[in-house]
């Protein structure tokens, strides 16, 4: 591989690999078809990107969104590799442009989307050219059992048709194994190796607070934070606009972004978000697998995502670069019911319905389970994860007070014994907490010995402790569409006296939407420095119409600012700085950098 390591430092400026970049690499170079599923800032593009400059001829990309196109061709012709992208928004001009590099071999990168792959047409027009290797980014898009499921995507498998012989890779993000199945299955995959990274994006900080008063918060971590981008997800095109609308109004660089706008706003507002002229986008799910921007410093969820998936997959937007990021999630019981209300009256059929449900039972675990966030992801994707303290998120650096509550517990437990069947964890709540509803009263409940056993405590205290005793095995969940609570053998050894349980401490009402402190020490880099390199890089960028991450990367910036290069050959040492980008931004750089140093005193 020690060509592959010359490519790796000659394009991209690294002299490392990431984890499973090389052997995911191996495989393609070997002809086999494969299957890579690596967290959002693995390195996933560089697994084609550097098997298509070494293996010469075209290399075709499918990729879902024009935008995601344009910033990977973008960065690609800025190291000096042929890329171009072929789509319904070419003019005439640039499509015979391409046309004719496609002819005589210039070319070594062709982006595409999943409808134009499905043109014979196109595709018998490409049966000239020297197609080395076939790439399909986000193929999670594929499966049903996905959170982004496209059905052109099922058509892909056409393609290994018309180039037999001709390895495919697959890559996603996130894949949990009926997904992967379901990939390797429709793309019509043979011989297939798999890689499955990491999910553990440790730079990322994951945080659930209760969604009261959630404009306050917004504006007052916003104050905090106004340097920096970030994305705030909500459910509603309504709500982006409302929130968008209001923190204009109050000084930041806000704009909404949802599926209800023209192209060409939505166009002007993810290029704007990129190029850094507005910092914070207000956005539906409608804004998503475009966002290659890597310095995305924080991630909210106004409102309750549908899946962990969905979640995960957000959250990853933020740290691309590596960098300490934040991943905030406000939670309220309302927003669940009205997903679920979505769920109900959408037409996706039965199948349809059942997983979303599931999927949202999932979401609101993550959310009430008191346990380490990270841990729930990792074990949630498949991946063991033993620390017992990640130090990264709200449950590790601030857990729950816990207390020995075994009779409240017992108290659960025995309502659950005493009911006629198995029934949800609000109806459990209601009987514990001698509810007057009309169910209640139309069961009977209401004359069992467990009926207001539990008035001391609130429906949410109830809830979350049922919650706890699942996951601690005292109680087990069972059901999609209606999940039902039930009994489990750890359930008498509870009733009977031999164990004692210790369940989270009461919270205190009127507890508002606060945010734990962390530990926020910043870089070694002078700020000084580190701005003014800032500014460049948006000048440069601009003069040449491309994001100003293409140039270098905020990771690069900080360790100019910090080791101040004054020469080509320790500028050539940054991270991030290849041969091409040396020579091409190297003099301006190193001429920004001596002027600071200059202005050093002695």
């Amino acid at each position: 591989m020690e060509r592959i390591q010359d490519l790796l430092k000659k394009y991209w400026g690294y002299s490392c690999f990431l984890p499973h970049q090389q052997e995911i690499i191996g495989a393609v170079l070997g002809g086999r078809d494969t299957l890579a599923v690596m967290a959002t800032g693995g390195g996933k593009s560089l697994c084609y990107q550097l098997p298509a400059v070494h293996l010469g001829g075209l290399t075709l990309v499918i990729s879902p969104l024009i935008s995601l196109m344009k910033d990977q061709v973008d960065d690609l012709n800025t190291r000096g590799i042929p890329a171009a992208a072929f789509n319904s928004s070419l003019e005439y001009r640039e499509k015979v442009r391409i046309e004719a590099d496609l002819k005589d071999g210039s070319l070594r990168l062709l982006f595409l989307s999943p409808e134009k792959c499905m043109q014979h047409q196109f595709l018998d027009s490409l049966r000239h050219a020297k197609i080395r290797l076939i790439a399909i980014d986000e193929a999670h898009c594929i499966s049903e059992w996905g959170h982004n499921f496209r059905p052109e995507y099922r058509q892909l498998s056409l393609i290994k048709k018309y180039f037999p012989g001709i390895p495919v890779i697959a890559l996603t993000a996130t894949a949990i194994p009926e997904v992967r199945s379901d990939i390797v299955r429709q793309l019509g995959l043979s011989d297939t190796r798999e890689f499955i990274g990491s999910f553990n994006r440790k730079n990322l900080r994951y945080q659930v607070l209760p969604k009261k008063n959630p404009m306050v918060f917004l504006l007052h971590y916003l104050g905090q934070h106004r340097d920096d981008a970030g994305i705030i997800y909500c459910l509603s095109k309504k709500e982006t606009e409302d929130i968008a609308a209001e923190l204009k109004k109050r000084g930041f660089r806000s704009a909404a972004y949802h599926a209800g706008l023209s192209k060409q706003v939505r166009e002007a507002v993810q290029n704007a978000f990129i190029r850094d002229s507005v910092s914070i986008v207000c956005a539906t799910v409608a804004f998503g697998m475009g966002i290659d921007k890597p310095d995305v410093r924080y991630v909210i969820h106004y409102d309750l995502p549908k899946s962990v998936e969905s979640y995960y997959q957000e959250t990853g937007r933020a740290g691309r670069d590596g960098q300490y990021s934040e991943c905030i999630l406000l939670y309220s019981r309302g927003d669940s019911a009205r997903i679920r209300s979505l769920l109900e009256h959408d037409d996706g059929g039965g199948q349809y319905l059942r997983t979303g449900l599931k999927k949202l039972r999932e979401m609101v675990e993550y959310c009430e389970n008191s346990g380490c966030r990270r841990k729930y992801l990792l074990e949630y994707f498949g991946e063991e994860y033993t620390l017992d303290n990640c130090g990264s998120c709200d449950t590790c650096d601030h857990p729950p007070d816990m207390a020995d509550c075994t009779d409240a517990a017992r108290l659960i437990v025995r309502c659950i014994q005493q009911l006629p069947g198995n029934f949800g964890i609000d109806l459990i709540s209601d009987v514990l907490r001698g509810s007057k509803n009309a169910k209640i009263h139309g069961y009977g409940f209401d004359t069992l010995p467990a009926y207001g056993s539990g008035t001391r405590y609130g429906k949410a205290q109830h809830r979350m402790w049922i919650h706890e005793l699942v996951r601690q095995g005292y109680l087990s969940r069972s059901g999609d569409k209606y999940p039902v609570i039930c009994l489990t053998g750890r359930s008498q050894e509870l009733l009977n006296g031999r164990c004692r349980v210790m369940l989270p401490v009461p919270e205190k009402s009127g507890a508002g939407t606060t945010l734990a402190p962390h530990d926020g020490t910043p870089g070694a880099e002078d700020p000084a420095l580190f701005l003014r390199l800032k500014s460049l890089r948006k000048t440069l960028a601009d003069s040449q119409g491309v994001p100003p991450y293409v140039i270098f990367p905020d990771k690069s910036l900080r360790e100019m600012a910090t080791i101040r290069p004054c020469d080509q050959e320790h500028f050539a040492g940054i991270s991030g700085v290849g041969e091409y980008k040396l020579g091409k931004y190297g003099p301006a750089f190193i001429d920004e950098i001596r002027k600071e140093v200059g202005n050093l005193p002695e």
